[in-house]
């Protein structure tokens, strides 16, 4: 599967994804801004490094609509059927707290997503140390190559990552 984030114009609220799933179909959905790697990138990350095949990225890869399964998370996840999304959400959220952060810190990075997957009703995932650090180490080199992209250029990676740090 090939995720294409779209820059769009300088100085605007969003980009865009479209994935291209190995089918041929597609699915796209807007990215907010937020200073960082845009999150459903920092969720490539995740996925990959954690061998997650049922996370976010792996229903859409299986035919989920990005837009709908964004619109109506709460809705649509069963916690109980799709543990490896709430799990990977999870993580994704406490990654991108280090990503603005700056540094890795492992106790406020596993202290986040133990917080989010409480929240959630899921088990956290078994996160080591090394794993924490390849994945935050993986996003800082990417977000650096998607600060490099021009406004109306595209940034492409496959899912899964074929290596995370």
């Amino acid at each position: 599967m090939k995720l294409i984030a779209r820059k769009l114009e300088s100085g605007g609220k969003y980009d865009r994804l479209r994935v291209l799933r190995d089918d041929g179909s597609e699915t796209g959905c807007e990215m907010p801004r937020q200073g960082v790697l845009p999150h459903d990138l920092v969720h490539a990350v995740v996925e990959s490094r954690l061998h997650l095949k049922d996370g976010f990225l792996g229903l859409v890869g299986k035919g989920a609509d990005i837009a709908f399964a964004e619109k109506n998370f709460r809705e649509y996840i069963d916690p109980v059927r799709h543990f490896e999304v709430a799990q990977a959400e999870s993580v994704v959220e406490g990654l991108q707290t280090q990503l603005w952060q700056g540094v890795f810190d492992f106790s406020a990075f596993i202290g986040g997503v133990e917080g989010a997957c409480v929240m959630r009703g899921v088990a956290v995932p078994q996160i080591s140390e090394a794993d924490g650090q390849a994945m935050f180490d993986t996003a800082l080199r990417l977000n650096e190559q998607w600060r490099q992209v021009p406004a109306k250029a595209e940034f492409t990676l496959a899912f899964p990552l074929a290596e995370t740090a």
